[in-house]
This record gives structure tokens, C-alpha cells and sequence, in this order.
């Protein structure tokens, strides 16, 4: 019985021992990646008003409807920043669609 309790002993120790030796867990090296986002423009003379929601932040079916409404009253646009004419529609728009709108 005791050379059972001692041999166990023994056998732990040398666990512990080892463990306490062993070379730390290597880290996984990530490379950065580069991920590219494309934003797609929008005609505002030639879209749809279901283009227009997709597309454009801050323009819902409302304001899509009125922009359509606009150019077919008014003729197309001339420039982007001609849509602040369109009710509800202010540089606080235009700013959150720099670069999506196109004529």
C-alpha cells in the first residue's frame, strides 16, 4: 500500500515536472488582409425608385418617390447638388452619399 501511494507520488512529480518544462504554445501569425469595398453609384436621372432606396443612404421609398417625381416635372439633373431642391432632402444626405451619386 505504501509503495502504491509513493509510486503514484512519484508518477505525479514527474507530470508536473515535464509540464512546468514544456515549450509554451506557439501563436498563430495572421497576415493583415485588405478588404476592398466598392460603393455603387446611383444615376438620380436615370434610376428607379427602388434603385434610389437601395442605394442611397438616408432616402426611403418616400423621398425616392419624390426625387423621380422631381426630374420627370423638372427635367433631369444638372448637378448633385440640385437634389436639395427635391422636399426633404438636404446636404445631410448629400454628405452620406458623396461619391455614390452620379449624373
Amino acid at each position: 500500500m505504501k509503495s502504491s501511494k509513493l509510486l503514484c507520488l512519484l508518477f505525479s512529480s514527474l507530470l508536473i515536472s515535464t509540464s512546468a518544462f514544456a515549450a509554451p504554445p506557439q501563436k498563430e501569425i495572421v497576415e493583415p488582409t485588405t478588404i476592398e469595398v466598392t460603393t455603387a453609384q446611383v444615376n438620380i436621372n436615370t434610376a428607379s425608385v427602388d434603385e434610389l432606396v437601395k442605394a442611397l443612404n438616408g432616402i426611403g421609398l418616400s423621398k425616392a418617390k419624390k426625387i423621380v417625381e422631381y426630374r420627370e416635372k423638372m427635367g433631369p439633373f444638372v448637378t448633385i447638388e440640385q437634389l436639395k431642391e427635391v422636399s426633404g432632402i438636404g446636404q445631410a444626405i448629400l454628405d452620406k452619399n458623396t461619391g455614390k451619386i452620379t449624373l
